[in-house]
């Protein structure tokens, strides 16, 4: 990949040409995932059904499922101590302060569809300085960046490994309606290891859309000297989590530019039936000669086209009043919408059973290892996701514990965390009993705190906790029992005390 002077030199267009294709395809997955088919391919395609485009936005299905299963639940980050320790206590803080059950999220939906995610991290103000401190505290702040704006720059032996993250944003200065080179500068932040090195240049635009907006520049002079800002972490601040790759470019692969022309072909055929369908719902009536008002020279006064009715010749016997219709091979049609879903789905990795769709959507009856072999391919596909998910936010949050190191906040040891994510299917708590019931019955192989805190998910103090009460109530209720149980009275009577008896024998009066 070009380094950093290649691509932001004078005369150099924005974007850089080798990376105009990525963003050109995030932005049409975008289009998909909004449900915007027609906006795309009516764009490129001539559609002889322009008037009327119906679609099915199933590639807005396929990211947010992929999203769900992913971080749908949350993500645990541990440090493998107790729950009270320090660096437990910071990655709680960090994690809370952050939304990033939130962020993570949007990031996994977005990866969806583009291929990409990259997470910054930073130290400062979140409106930065728009609000006193008391109102917005100085923190560690972990965000995510678009990625159109983002052009790595690899090392020159391998393509995968990025060594340097050039964030470059247009902005426009000032909002006349006649566009002129000092309107629009570039902000380049480029992130390397231990520093972050800051530029801007002049633009003007070179190409815009229908609309006007701006799709490419041509970079101009800077309008300042680099400022080069240490940051004491001895790794660029910006973090790169695909979608999932191959070994020879960083680039991620998205889960849609495959199913693109599968897309268009299901909405072409859907357009289809719903012209046909209606063209035919006020259809023409045809009905024998002879039945319609004549003019002065005998011809029939119609009109097809708002009459909906015709005379036919022949036989009136013969001829019975029906109305013209073409079914236009519906049927055939709609077999073929359901092999393009179908073809949809499977290359997608989706199962008809985790959109409701299918024989096997019900779920009544079934074990949750049941559930898992029909789902069989979508885990498979998060459990790829995770991974590099998993390897990502790892390095986040070790970046997040050196800066608040070198700002001096940090009361703790930099711990590589622990990542903990969940499959999104909900716990067949039943089966988990009865496994942990029998693994626990005619020989000992699980500890009653392991199966509290695999039952429940509960930390290690947690179950201790649980343990606790459970032997308080057990040792309350043995004491409540001994009470009112009915050996009292033998142990009086071996004791050689009378008892008392009040029952009344019979024949006897009270």
């Amino acid at each position: 990949m070009p380094t950093f002077e290649e691509m932001f030199a004078k005369g150099e267009f924005y974007p850089p040409v080798e990376h105009q294709d990525r963003i050109k395809k995030y932005k049409e997955n975008r289009l998909l995932v909004e449900g915007k088919h027609a906006q795309l391919f009516n764009k490129h395609n001539f559609n002889r059904n322009s008037k009327l485009y119906v679609s099915v936005n199933l590639a807005g299905i396929i990211a947010k499922k992929s999203a769900d299963f992913l971080i749908g639940d949350g993500v645990q980050v541990s440090a493998g101590k107790e729950d009270n320790s320090k660096e437990q206590l910071a990655f709680d803080r960090i994690k809370d302060v952050n939304d990033l059950d939130i962020l993570f999220y949007e990031s996994a939906l977005a990866n969806a569809y583009r291929g990409d995610s990259f997470f910054k991290v930073r130290y400062g103000q979140e409106f930065g300085g728009m609000y006193p401190p008391e109102f917005d505290e100085p923190r560690v702040i972990i965000e995510t960046v678009n990625a159109e704006y983002v052009f790595p720059e690899t090392a020159a032996h391998n393509r995968n490994l990025i060594k340097a993250y050039h964030i470059a944003i247009p902005i426009r200065l000032e909002q006349d309606e006649e566009v002129t080179e000092a309107d629009w500068v570039l902000n380049v932040e480029s992130h390397y290891a231990g520093k972050i090195v800051y530029n801007q240049f002049k633009l003007r635009v070179m190409v815009t859309e229908a609309d006007g907006t701006p799709i490419e520049w041509k970079i101009g002079e800077p309008t300042m000297n680099p400022v080069e800002v240490l940051t004491g972490v001895p790794v660029p601040l910006v973090v790169h989590v695909p979608n999932y790759s191959l070994d020879d470019g960083w680039e991620g692969l998205d889960d849609l530019s495959e199913l693109k022309p599968l897309f268009d072909e299901l909405n072409n055929r859907l357009s289809q039936v719903a012209s046909i369908l209606d063209k035919h719902s006020d259809p023409a009536i045809a009905i024998p000669m002879g039945l319609m008002t004549e003019d002065e020279h005998g011809r029939p006064i119609f009109n097809v086209a708002n009459s909906k009715v015709f005379e036919i010749d022949g036989n009136s016997k013969d001829i019975i009043p029906q109305y013209v219709t073409w079914n236009g091979q519906l049927q055939e049609a709609y077999a073929e919408i359901d092999r393009l879903i179908e073809m949809i789905l499977v290359t997608a990795e989706i199962p008809a059973v985790a959109l409701g769709k299918g024989g096997d959507a019900g779920t009544s009856g079934a074990s949750g290892l049941a559930i898992r072999f029909r789902l069989n391919s979508l885990l498979a596909k998060i459990k790829r996701k995770r991974k590099y998910y998993e390897k990502g936010l790892k390095k986040v949050f070790l970046i997040a514990q050196h800066l608040e190191t070198v700002v001096g906040v940090a009361d703790y040891e930099i711990t590589t965390p622990k990542l903990t994510f969940t499959d999104g299917l909900d716990k067949d708590e039943l089966q988990e009993a009865n496994l942990i019931a029998i693994r626990t019955g005619g020989a000992i192989t699980m500890s009653q705190k392991t199966a509290i805190m695999k039952l429940d998910g509960l930390t290690e103090e947690q179950a201790d906790a649980e343990i606790k009460r459970i032997e308080e109530e057990q040792s309350a209720l043995a004491e409540k029992q001994a009470v009112a149980s009915p050996s009292i009275f033998n142990d009086l009577m071996d004791e050689g005390q009378p008892v008392e008896d009040n029952t009344n024998t019979e024949g006897e009066q009270e």
